[in-house]
């Protein structure tokens, strides 16, 4: 678990060079800071309240109590349960979650709520301050993901007695977050690029990626990380581990391949930036299903993510809204793609080998439309939560710090505005000609002819 841990966190840099790598060159440094700051915001509010929020007792069906475990109250130390003979409970006992260290599960679900709040950058490149930004990301952390992660993380009996109403009441499927970390960071994404606007001059201005390696790199990490994801939500290495892993890299694969055959239809080119995409599409939608579908179901789930996906992209030039990276196309269409085919999919041996309780077999499989309904419910509580309470947050800081860049910080990139770096520094000399000192080692005679034709065609 500390492991799969650790390959979630590779998924937040992942991100960041996925996005980075989409950006144009001026605006790289912002998009990789946009998901690393998240690892220090989310971070800190997680061990204060974050947790407690998200694992806590229920209160109201809406939060766990930030009071249980604030600032990971009882939970660090070998003796932080005190001994009850009548429950059999030693003065040396660790806190547990399910049969989990306390702490290995706080950690685990950490890096859950990390790369959910990066994931929303991904809407709003080249535009938005990085004050506000940061702002932001800690308030919608507190919000929406803390209590949405509750709703839907928290079963009752596991961290705490009472979790939240979609696991326990609704029984609605949701293995690895296709609810609370996809829909969820979806609709915000589309929330504050609305209250944010389009960047200058979308969409007849090209933005176009200006580093597809460093996109392929990030999609790369994101799969791999997502074995962590998805085959440690098991929260132990056994069957349900081994099945996550297997649905999870097929439905991928189907996916990233079924986006490349979209692409060749449509425009007559597979692309290196559609392969990434797919990538992502593919474990995007698998991830609440992956504990339910059997092979076959998860070969469905791909290919349905990775045509779906391609062709939502594209709304948002029908429909005038400016997600810059296409994070409403493929984590808020994938992740209810995701979640609502589980009521056609779920197959009974899957089911089996989960030991889910209160769920019923999909509708393909002779469940009747029951577990499609709780599907939908689920999907469509969190994506409107998301979407009114972001709506809500960006406009109070619109009118109070400040979202937007102002237009000439925007001109000139936000890498220099917000950072005063650049990501690349293409000028070697501030003189137009390059230095003898600067030019190739001169050792060998390849060197020495290059040298002459930089100092010929300079001059």
């Amino acid at each position: 678990m500390l492991a799969s841990s650790a390959l979630v966190l590779v998924m937040t840099p992942g991100l960041a060079f996925f996005y980075g790598g989409m950006v144009r060159a001026r605006s790289v440094l912002n998009m990789l800071m946009m998901s690393i700051s998240a690892m220090g915001v989310v971070t800190v509010l997680w061990v204060l309240y974050g947790y407690s929020v998200a694992f806590g007792n229920d209160v109201g069906n809406f939060m766990g109590n930030p009071a249980d475990y604030f600032g990971l109250k009882g939970l660090i130390g070998g003796n932080a349960v005190a001994a009850d003979p009548t429950k059999g409970v030693s003065a040396t006992d660790i806190p547990l979650a399910g049969t989990l260290p306390a702490t290995v599960f706080v950690a685990f679900q950490l890096m859950f709520a990390i790369i959910t709040v990066a994931l929303i950058s991904g809407a709003v490149s080249d535009r938005l301050k990085f004050s506000a930004w940061l702002v932001f990301a800690g308030l919608w952390a507190t919000l929406v993901y803390f209590p949405v992660a509750h709703w839907v993380f928290a079963f009752d009996g596991f961290a705490s007695e009472k979790g939240g109403w979609i696991a326990n009441k609704l029984h609605a499927i949701d293995f690895a977050g296709g609810t609370a970390v996809h829909i969820n960071s979806g609709a915000a994404g589309l929330a504050l690029a609305l209250v944010l606007g389009k960047r200058k001059g979308w969409p007849t201005t090209l933005f176009r990626p200006h580093n597809l390696p460093f996109v392929m790199l990030g999609a790369g990490l994101l799969w791999f990380g997502w074995y962590g994801f998805n085959a440690g939500s098991a929260t132990s290495s056994n069957g349900a581990a081994g099945s996550t892993f297997i649905t999870t890299t097929i439905a991928t694969a189907a996916a990233m391949l079924a986006w490349l055959l979209t692409e060749r239809i449509r425009d007559g080119h597979a692309t290196t930036l559609g392969a990434a995409s797919g990538i992502v599409a593919g474990l995007v939608a698998i991830t609440p299903s992956c504990s339910s579908v059997n092979a076959l179901g998860a070969l469905i789930v791909g290919l349905v993510a990775g045509v779906v996906c391609a062709l939502a992209v594209g709304l948002k030039f029908k429909l005038g809204f400016d997600d810059s990276l296409d994070v409403v196309g493929v984590h808020l269409v994938g992740g209810l793609a995701g979640t609502l085919l589980v009521g056609l999919l779920a197959a009974p041996e899957s089911l089996a080998i989960n030991g889910v309780s209160g769920v019923s077999k999909g509708l393909f499989y002779g469940g009747g439309w029951a577990q499609l309904e709780k599907q939908a419910v689920g999907a469509f509580a969190v994506l409107g939560y998301s979407f009114i309470v972001t709506i809500i947050l960006a406009l109070i800081l619109k009118y109070t710090i400040g979202l937007r860049l102002n237009a000439e910080a925007e001109a000139s990139g936000i890498d220099e505005a917000e950072h005063a770096e650049s990501g690349y520094d293409f000028a070697v000399s501030t003189s137009s000609v390059l230095p003898r000192a600067s030019l190739p080692d001169s050792s060998n005679g390849l060197d020495v002819a290059v040298a002459e034709k930089v100092e010929a065609e300079q001059s």
